[in-house]
């Protein structure tokens, strides 16, 4: 994918993009041509950095701070993207939590909120901000929305009831909104990672990658492509799906 499919009043914003697959989709991105917005919560030092990498590439972008769940604060993100880079056109929600792996029961209900609050209003309150400024623009034609869940809400996970919960919805999320946003030419679809090597988590066990056909984890790198691939005209029939990067688990 180049640079000229992206619609020239357009950006992409990757919400928790300073880490990550977050960080992953960001930087393909900025090679692939688009201005790259960097929105984080706390790790502003990485989102500049990842920032820096895509200038250093020649490419544009810009790091904003903002709460997903708070959608005042996502008002202002959407604000502050405008002025910068132009109207987002496409979006990545990928800004999640995942708590300390626990039981349900040991996990306490304001726990389970923020994370709800994150994983399922964050998404809704960046998708509300985007489609509310495209209907007010004749001169910006949407590339998509691509929602980041996980093969948790396939399989349920292990000791994160209320994360896999919170993946499902997203799930369906995405689904609904398929069917409501394609007559506006906005697709929605979602990648489900399986396994994937960050910094945040140490190296899966022998025994664990026996159980992924490929035999390794996969890497942001392995997400960024699936996404970039679905934000392209190649992919542009694809409206709905939820389609697994997991190694075959």
């Amino acid at each position: 994918m180049t640079a000229q499919i992206q619609h020239a009043a357009g950006s992409l914003l990757v919400t928790g993009a300073g880490r990550g697959i977050g960080r992953g989709i960001a930087l393909l991105a900025g090679k692939r041509g688009y201005r790259v917005a960097v929105n984080y919560g706390t790790s502003a030092e990485a989102a500049e950095d990842v920032v820096s990498l895509i200038r250093e590439h020649g490419g544009e972008a810009c790091a904003i701070q903002a709460d997903v769940a708070d959608k005042h604060a996502v008002a202002a993100l959407f604000d502050e993207v405008e002025g910068t880079l132009g109207i987002v056109t496409a979006l990545v929600n990928n800004a999640g939590t995942l708590p300390t792996r626990q039981t349900f029961m040991d996990t306490a209900p304001e726990d389970i909120e923020r994370l709800l609050m994150v994983n399922v209003a964050g998404p809704l309150n960046c998708i509300r901000q985007m489609v509310q400024r495209l209907r007010s623009r004749s001169d910006a034609k949407p590339i998509g929305i691509v929602n980041i869940s996980s093969q948790a809400a396939v399989f349920g996970g292990s000791l994160i009831a209320g994360y896999a919960a919170s993946k499902a919805a997203l799930n369906t999320l995405t689904v609904a909104l398929a069917k409501e946003l394609g007559p506006e030419g906005i697709r929605v679809n979602a990648i489900s990672p399986g396994v994937i090597s960050t910094n945040s988590r140490g190296p899966a066990s022998q025994e664990f990658l026996q159980q992924i056909p490929l035999g390794r984890e996969g890497s942001p790198i392995d997400v960024a492509e699936a996404v970039l691939w679905l934000m392209s005209p190649q992919a542009g029939y694809i409206n709905g799906a939820i389609i697994p990067v997991s190694g075959g688990r």
